[in-house]
């Protein structure tokens, strides 16, 4: 009778510790607050508003750049990759012999996102842009 309870806790132990691909999927792919994304272009960048505002709101930009008056320009370039790879593998008796099998899928995606804030003299907004693709 102890035997019994023994293998039910090992087997409940090591059941618990498995997690299925699309868990796994949702807890590597992380929304951190330091992302930069188009929603937060458009809910947090004005015109008007200083380049110390932009870099709280965006962070550091890629490239700082000057245009033909001597105007400061940032842009932010950012691609992400986004691998996903899912296995399942099953273990199954049959009759005494045993039988093994594994499937699996992956895919890969990227995204892009490119900002360009132009500043003015005083160092505020005077335009801004923003392009992303998916593919």
């Amino acid at each position: 009778m102890r035997n019994i309870f023994v293998k039910a806790f090992l087997l409940i132990f090591f059941i618990s510790g498995c997690m299925s691909a699309s868990k796994h999927k949702a807890e590597v792919q992380s929304d951190a607050t330091d992302r930069v994304t188009v929603g937060t272009v458009q809910k947090e960048i004005k015109i008007g508003m200083p380049a110390s505002d932009v870099a709280l709101a965006l962070g550091s930009p890629n490239i700082v750049t000057t245009d033909e008056e001597r105007r400061e320009v940032w842009i932010y370039d950012k691609i992400a990759t986004n691998k996903v790879i899912s296995q399942d593998s099953g273990f199954g008796w049959i009759v005494i012999l045993g039988a093994s099998g594994t499937r699996g899928a992956s895919s890969t995606s990227q995204k892009t996102l490119t900002i360009i804030i132009k500043f003015d003299k005083e160092n505020k907004v005077r335009d801004f842009a923003y392009h992303t693709s998916r593919f």
